[in-house]
């Protein structure tokens, strides 16, 4: 086999999240402790940190790996989903991991895989791990894929748990209560590693408070004792006024960053008093160039000015929430929206926080598990939105452009799909 060969039996034979949805879900870790097993435990090789959330993890995820990079360790980060190349995924030191490598490990595994039918998150977190131990990285940050208690990254035994916040997201799967959702992310919290909690509630506080009493582990709420005494906007990010750190300039430019921000510098906190090496120096600069260093994209990221073009992979209740209250900060004059979502979303709960005044192009991602644009403009109609449709993002994005002028602003997410679509358009527009 080579690489294009493995990536289309990853994505068109093994039963993919991203791609078809609920049918590709495998609740229990037997077959994660299977590849284990096969692969001999790699991740027993190195330090772990694991990252959980409805919202924010990616962000923190590759903010925390920024940070260890520029101390000195040589840092694995395992994220989903990819929006753009798979290899997004898998890096070390912020560079995608090696096209050979995916295909060896495919390829001399193959049989192994056919007989255990392992679902494509299952069998590209075992590829991650092993890569992480092949590469000697010192540390990896590892991102939760759904939940936490049942996400087949939940065997390693990490230095580090966060949990970043909760909202209501994949119902269908951890429950339709923030109790219930909190209960499954919970179940990354293990004995003796402490865990830091980015926002809580009357409804999420408890649960998470009964489980590190449980297994008698640490737990710091971030929200508490804010690291962050302010924060103040620029053109290109945030500049932050920190307990303990002075001034830090972040490259992450969402509103929700100040979030992120604040749960961030607590995992550092926790992550010195556990002997890690990370300078004050090395902090600043993990956040000033966190996209420089591990290719992070897709968040609240300026694509054009003139019209301002701007894309963001928020895709929940908890993310738009975020959006939409940043898009109304912004001084403009019309307001253009290219938004599609997938069907198994609460789409009635984010249509009902989107301004009415804007002009929507309803549109879909090139996936199974996309919303028809047509049946997303008659759901926004009834709530009050109006606009026309596009069959597909790159239609969707250029009759934007022709529409908007000088001083307005164009958006365009409701989804991750989406922006993936668009970022792999751009790409391809500029070669």
């Amino acid at each position: 086999m080579d690489y294009q060969e493995v990536i289309k039996y990853l994505v068109d034979e093994v039963p993919m999240f991203q791609k078809v949805g609920g049918s590709a879900y495998k609740e229990g870790l037997d077959n994660t402790c299977a590849l284990d097993e096969h692969f001999e435990s790699p991740h027993r090789h190195y330090k772990t940190i694991h990252v959980a959330g409805t919202n924010g993890k990616g962000s923190c995820s590759h903010t925390l790996a920024a940070i260890l990079q520029m101390a000195g360790y040589k840092v694995g980060l395992y994220t989903s989903p990819h929006l753009v190349d798979f290899r997004e995924r898998i890096k070390v030191n912020g560079s995608m991991i090696d096209e050979d490598y995916v295909t060896r490990f495919v390829s001399s595994n193959i049989d192994f895989f056919k007989g255990l039918s392992p679902s494509f998150f299952e069998l590209t977190t075992a590829l991650a791990f092993s890569y992480f131990k092949d590469m000697g990285v010192d540390v990896a940050v590892i991102e939760v894929g759904m939940g936490g208690r049942l996400d087949c990254t939940n065997i390693i035994k990490p230095d580090l748990a966060v949990i970043t916040n909760i909202s209501l997201d994949h119902v269908q799967f951890l429950g339709n209560t923030l109790e219930q959702i909190a209960a499954e992310k919970a179940g990354i919290i293990k004995r003796y590693v402490p865990v830091v909690i980015g926002e809580a509630n009357g409804h999420t506080r408890p649960v998470f408070e009964k489980k590190a009493n449980e297994v008698g582990t640490e737990i710091v709420f971030a929200e508490d004792t804010p690291a962050v005494i302010s924060a103040s906007r620029t053109d290109d990010g945030y500049l932050y006024h920190c307990n303990g750190f002075g001034e830090i300039f972040g490259g992450l430019a969402g509103d929700y960053q100040v979030k992120n921000t604040n749960t961030v510098l607590y995992a550092v906190g926790l992550l010195r008093d556990k002997g890690y090496d990370l300078p004050d120096a090395a902090v600043k600069a993990g956040f000033k160039d966190v996209c420089c260093l591990t290719g992070f994209c897709g968040r609240w990221q300026t694509l054009g000015h003139n019209p301002l073009v701007i894309c963001d992979a928020g895709h929940n209740v908890g993310g738009i929430t975020w959006v939409v209250e940043q898009l109304s900060a912004i001084e403009r004059d019309n307001l253009y929206i290219v938004i599609g979502m997938v069907g198994d979303k609460d789409i009635d709960g984010v249509l009902d926080l989107l301004p009415r005044d804007a002009h929507y192009i309803f549109t879909k991602a090139g996936i199974k598990r996309a919303l028809d644009e047509h049946r997303l403009q008659q759901l926004a109609l009834s709530n009050g939105l109006s606009g026309e449709t596009a069959p597909d993002v790159p239609s969707a994005y250029e009759l934007a452009l022709a529409k908007a002028k000088s001083g307005d602003v164009v958006f365009v997410g409701g989804s991750c799909f989406i922006v993936a679509d668009l970022l792999s358009y751009i790409n391809n527009k500029g070669h």
